[in-house]
Order: structure tokens, then sequence, then C-alpha cells
């Protein structure tokens, strides 16, 4: 075989060897366009405990944000990764721009002053505010809350909700929704406000009810950052209309609320 020709051949699998390196050597998320915090995973963000969104079973994370977005990960072929955070730290991003994570799953309602700061996915889940009580209690609009002591979680729109419509009670913002329940049962507030699907499963004993229910056009969706996350904004939608259609969707929605 001619020199000239050996050496076509040599260059030419040379740059076959490193085109199949490039490749092999990365990830499907760098392919993808998806740049992830942890290279091969979807990393979220999470506010623990808030039954039945995101709560703890034998030192595990779970709840329906936690599974969902389980699912969301496996559909783009990614591991999955939870860490618990405060909430202000949330809402406002701050664990988004310090690269703690890609998503933010945390019952978290998309509002106007949220979108300013963060992108949303497509709501997976509508939630009105209620009245949670002890069983006992007369207390039934948010009339009946002047000069009571009603319990928020700080950061939330149910406590934005309360400041705006009972303003005659005394409120008290609590950093968790366990702090904020501890407070009711040990007859420290007398109400709290907060979202339905919460509230509801504080009832579950009898000893507490909701006695008033409030439309306020909420839903939750899936926090990135606002820059530079379009890619996984559309990923995630795509796999949430993945599950719909599915069927997994409504497979974990009954499982986490049908009593």
């Amino acid at each position: 075989m001619p020199h000239k020709t050996r050496t076509t051949i040599a260059a030419l699998l040379a740059i076959s060897a490193l085109s199949l390196t490039a490749c092999g050597g990365g990830s499907d998320t760098e392919e993808s366009g998806l740049a992830m915090v942890n290279e091969g995973t979807l990393t979220v963000c999470s506010n623990v405990p808030f039954k039945p969104f995101e709560y703890e079973v034998d030192g595990e994370f779970t709840g329906f944000d936690i599974e969902l977005t389980r699912e969301i990960a496996k559909g783009m072929g990614l591991e999955h990764e939870v860490q618990n955070v405060g909430f202000d730290g949330l809402q406002s991003g701050t664990v988004l721009a310090a690269r703690q994570c890609d998503l933010i799953a945390a019952a978290m309602s998309i509002t106007d002053e949220r979108a300013e700061k963060l992108a949303f996915s497509d709501p997976y889940y509508d939630s009105p505010q209620t009245l949670l009580v002890p069983a006992d209690s007369s207390i039934a609009s948010l009339d009946d809350l002047a000069g009571k002591k009603v319990g928020v979680q700080q950061g939330t729109t149910g406590e934005s909700y309360t400041r705006d419509n009972a303003a005659d009670a005394e409120i008290m913002s609590f950093q968790t929704d366990a702090e904020l329940f501890q407070a009711l049962q040990a007859g420290n507030i007398d109400a709290v406000i907060q979202d339905e699907a919460v509230n509801i499963d504080h009832t579950e004993d009898g000893k507490f009810k909701i006695s008033g229910t409030f439309a306020t056009g909420e839903s939750y969706g899936f926090a990135m950052k606002k820059e530079g996350s379009e890619e996984l904004v559309t990923a995630v939608n795509e796999q949430l209309t993945a599950l719909r259609e599915n069927g997994k969707y409504q497979e974990l929605h009954d499982r986490f609320f049908t009593k």
C-alpha cells in the first residue's frame, strides 16, 4: 500500500477514534443541552416536612412532589437526589443561584411575584387555601378570626392570603408546617390557614377539622432558574405531559390524595 494512502487511512482512523471518545465521554444531559448541577442527576430542593407533598419515611424522602420529580428524572434518563432547605431560600431562588439544585419541588404556588425571579413548569396541582381548627372550635370564617391567633407558614401564599384577608387576627409565622401544626396541637394558636391537601392530612385523627375553604386560583409549579433553564423547563414539561398520558401521574395522585 502506498505510503500516502496508509497515512490518509491512519488519519481517518484517528479522527474517528477521537469522535467516538468525545461522544463516549459526554453525558446524556450534555448531549441534550442540559447542564445539571451534578452530572447525570436531577438535584431537587424541597422543604420537608409538608405532607403529603414532601416528608420522610424511615429516613427516605417521599411525597407527591418527590415521587413526581423522581419519575421526571427517570424519564430524562437521570438519577434523582433531594436536598432539604428552608422555604425562603426556595421562593427567593437563592438555592438555584448557588447551584445547590436544578429544580425546586416544594408545593410552591405560581405567582406573578415569584415568576419575576423563577422560571416555572406547567402547573401540576391546583390548591385552594383552607382554615384548620380544633374539632370543637366555632371558628368557621375569616370574620371569626378577629382577635384570634392564626398560624401560617412563613413566606407562603397562605401567609399572604391571611395578611390580606384577616387583618384583625393576630398572625403568627412559623418556619415549617411541623412547627405550625405543633403550635395548633398545643393550643398556642387558634387556627391555621394553609394549602388544602396539607390541612386535610392534619384531620385524619378527628381532632381537627377544615372549617373553611377559600378559592384563590392557586396552582403549583416546579421552579427553575429564571435565566438559562429554558431547555430544562421544556424537558420537565414534556415529562409531565408524558406522565399524565401514561397514567403515572394519576397513580401517584391517587396514592397520596385518595383516602
